[in-house]
Formats: C-alpha cells, sequence, structure tokens
C-alpha cells in the first residue's frame, strides 16, 4: 500500500533506514537493496535513489545509522557505570548484541567481503565520537581505545562465528561474553566490590 503522508527529506530517509534495519535483521545483509526498502516503506525506487543515490549510498546510509544508534546506547551505559549505575557486563551485552541482533555484524561482513570498505567509515567515524564523548575520566587514553578494539573484535567474531566456535571447543554458547566481561573489568575497573562483576560472570 503506497504511503501518501508528505514527509521532511529527514524523516524520508529516518524511516528507509528504519525500514532497512529491519530487513537486514530479519533477511541479512545482501537483502538490503533499494527495490526492497521502497517496497516496505511504500515508496518508489526513483524517491530512495533520490535519497541515497545508489544501492552503495543505501548501505553506507545504514551503517552511519546503525553505528551511531549503538554507540549512543553504549555511551549512555559507560556513563552509568560509571556513576555506580550499571556494570561492565552491560556495556559488554549492548556492544555483542549490536553486532549479533542487531546485524551490525553481518553488515560489516558483507562490506568487507564485496570491497566496499569505505562503507565503513560511519562505523569507525560512530566508535571514535563515542570515545570522544565518554573521554577519559580517570582511565588511560590509550587504555580506553586498546579495551574499545578488542571488545569490538571480540563482538564481532562472535557474530560470524561464535557459537560454532565454542560448540568445536566444548564451551557453552556466549562464553565468549564472559571472558569479555572479565577482561573489561580487568582492564577499566570502576572499583566493583571484590567478588561483584568478577563473580556474576564466573560460571
Amino acid at each position: 500500500m503506497t504511503m501518501r503522508k508528505r514527509l521532511s527529506p529527514a524523516d524520508s530517509q529516518r524511516m528507509a533506514l528504519d525500514a532497512a534495519l529491519q530487513i537486514l535483521i530479519e533477511n541479512g545483509p545482501q537483502a538490503v537493496t533499494l527495490k526492497a526498502v521502497a517496497a516496505k516503506v511504500g515508496r518508489t525506487h526513483s524517491n530512495l535513489l533520490h535519497h541515497f543515490g545508489s544501492a552503495d549510498g543505501l548501505q553506507k546510509a545504514l551503517a552511519g545509522h546503525l553505528a551511531s544508534g549503538v554507540c549512543a546506547t553504549i555511551g549512555r551505559a559507560v556513563q552509568a557505570r560509571r556513576a555506580g549505575q550499571g556494570s561492565a557486563r552491560e556495556i559488554v551485552d549492548l556492544v555483542f548484541d549490536a553486532f549479533g541482533k542487531q546485524g551490525a555484524g553481518a553488515l560489516a561482513n558483507w562490506m568487507a567481503v564485496t570491497g566496499d570498505r569505505d562503507a565503513l567509515d560511519p562505523i569507525f567515524e560512530a566508535i571514535h565520537l563515542l570515545l570522544d564523548q565518554i573521554g577519559p575520566a580517570g582511565e588511560d587514553w590509550q587504555r580506553v581505545r586498546e579495551v574499545t578494539m578488542t571488545l569490538v573484535l571480540q563482538a564481532l567474531g562472535e557474530a560470524m562465528i561464535g557459537n560454532l566456535l565454542a560448540d568445536s571447543l566444548d564451551l557453552p554458547h556466549g562464553h565468549a561474553r564472559d571472558v569479555a566481561t572479565r577482561q573489561l573489568v580487568a582492564m577499566l575497573p570502576r572499583g566493583e566490590a571484590a567478588g561483584g562483576e568478577e563473580e556474576s560472570v564466573a560460571g
């Protein structure tokens, strides 16, 4: 059914990107096409071409849309942890869910495999912005960057082959999250009580 409501260019783009994200999660990155998104939002193919220029432009915009939302959520979780209102495990779960359930890992892998590496720039830019926003509040800046790189790589690997690797090593699914949490606590301690977060992920 064609939608007749006139939207601003920004709202129209946002609606298209939300639809593209839903397609990504449900059907994978190869299904994110201008035709599929146009059909989902009741717009024409030419309308999406006007906004994004090409299928590559759509995927790059989707990467930025996804990364911005994910990093904003992670940033709030980091600040909450600093204020004693959140945990390292919550941060780990947010990052792993972003690359797994929310499709960032599949999108990043698809773009890398197809050679469209420039389309990954919005993800890197969002990560850099996140680091600037949360900044070192008593932490070593180099350590913050190292932790960020480690956590993103762990989440990306988990999204790609996590369960298969766990099965081959006779480890429970999701064990990588436990390992990542212990590493985060060890590398960027926030004064957790002894036996607190460490004990909660030891199993």
